[in-house]
């Protein structure tokens, strides 16, 4: 008996919004609705949109989605997609444990044996990023992503540019030339900047250059991309395929969608293939918790076109929990030279410790984005 009958959801620390799925025969199954700052306007959505699905057939998933993304007059936009991927995740969860295989196995069947993945490293001056870098090189990482700059004037100085390449160039010395190094301007560049620092960085061969424009601004990005040899990225504030669309065909190398914010696994499957067309890779954003990255694993394993994985064990975010606290069993999201072999057990391949997740909920928490500003008082893109 596959029917849905209850759906709870958990605000946990450090800033995570896991969804909880049950069926009649009490099957579990979990997602993960997270959208950072925003978290509990999305509990509110999962918990409208819990009305279209409790009594009906979990197995069901891209009729639920249909449903779910479709069913009301104004569609769209980041809390609605949240609260959609949270659901489908935890769907995907139950339909593997209904059939006793790992979802990549109900979506074609593995590809690859495992999927590598990077870490995030901060620091704000060349000598700060060489020991993060060093310790994510010691935990046996062979990527790293770090932000370009913190508040990056309209029009950047000498000063500000020298600094981004120097982090930079701190960074590839520590690595090497066989390990790599991401760098995300986080949508804090204006076009001009980032048309400025891209050849500056060009000669650090970065694996990508991530969100040089806000999202607003995709119109702008092929300006970008046709100003550098450095392959470009952006997806992590994009939540469909028809989003997506434009900035491919603008010519960027990798896209990255959010499988807590991109209507879960079922669309970014949609969006991987989409992806495929245009010769460009998936690298999907996660800086979240640990059902979220079995997501994306699950469907990294099964994507011909996929990259490399982000995750974000460590990171500076996940103060009173860390990405694998809730798990009843750590070991499957253990890194091994780099990468995390082939998930095997049933559903997303995770054991969520459910009387864990239960008492963090009782704490919650209230995360929100800080708010920057610049010198002059006008508002700073954080």
């Amino acid at each position: 008996m596959t029917t849905i009958a209850r759906i709870e959801t958990f605000l946990v620390a450090p800033r995570w919004l896991f969804v909880r799925v049950e069926t009649g025969s009490g099957i579990v199954g979990w997602g993960e609705a997270t959208c950072e700052g925003r978290s509990e306007t999305v509990r509110a959505a999962v918990h409208q949109l819990a009305e279209l699905l409790v009594g009906r057939d979990a197995l069901r998933i891209e009729d639920h989605w249909q449903v779910m993304t479709k069913g009301s007059f104004y569609r769209g936009g980041p809390i609605l997609a949240s609260a959609v991927a949270g659901l489908d995740q935890a769907l995907w969860d139950i339909a593997g444990k209904h059939f006793g295989a790992p979802v990549h196995q109900l979506l074609g069947g593995p590809v690859r044996d495992r999927v590598r993945v990077y870490g995030w490293v901060g620091g704000d001056e060349p000598a700060e990023v060489r020991d993060h870098i060093a310790a994510q090189v010691e935990a046996g990482l062979t990527a790293v992503k770090m932000n370009a700059s913190g508040r990056m004037s309209p029009v950047a100085s000498a000063a500000e540019l020298d600094g981004v390449v120097a982090r930079v160039a701190a960074a590839r010395e520590v690595l090497g030339d066989h390990r790599d190094v991401a760098v995300d301007l986080h949508g804090r560049f204006t076009l001009a900047n980032a048309r400025r620092l891209a050849p500056l960085l060009e000669p650090y061969r970065p694996l990508f250059i991530e969100e040089p424009v806000v999202p607003e601004n995709s119109h702008l990005i092929g300006e970008f991309v046709r100003s550098t040899t450095v392959p470009v990225s952006t997806g992590e504030r994009l939540y469909s395929r028809q989003e997506f669309l434009p900035v491919l065909q603008a010519g960027i190398a990798v896209a990255q969608p959010d499988l807590s914010h991109a209507g879960g696994i079922t669309e970014v499957r949609k969006i991987a293939a989409l992806a495929d067309v245009y010769d460009v890779q998936l690298a999907p954003h996660c800086p979240l918790g640990p059902i979220a990255l079995a997501a994306c694993l699950q469907v990294g394993f099964a994507t011909p076109n996929y990259l490399i994985q982000e995750q974000s064990l460590g990171i500076h975010y996940n103060r009173g929990a860390d990405v694998l606290d809730y798990c009843a069993d750590k070991t499957p999201l253990t890194f091994v030279d780099g990468h995390v072999e082939r998930l095997t057990a049933p559903g997303l391949g995770i054991e969520i410790d459910d009387a864990q997740v239960r008492a963090a909920d009782k704490k919650g928490h209230a995360w929100r984005s800080p708010v920057w500003r610049h010198r002059d008082g006008s508002y700073a893109e954080w």
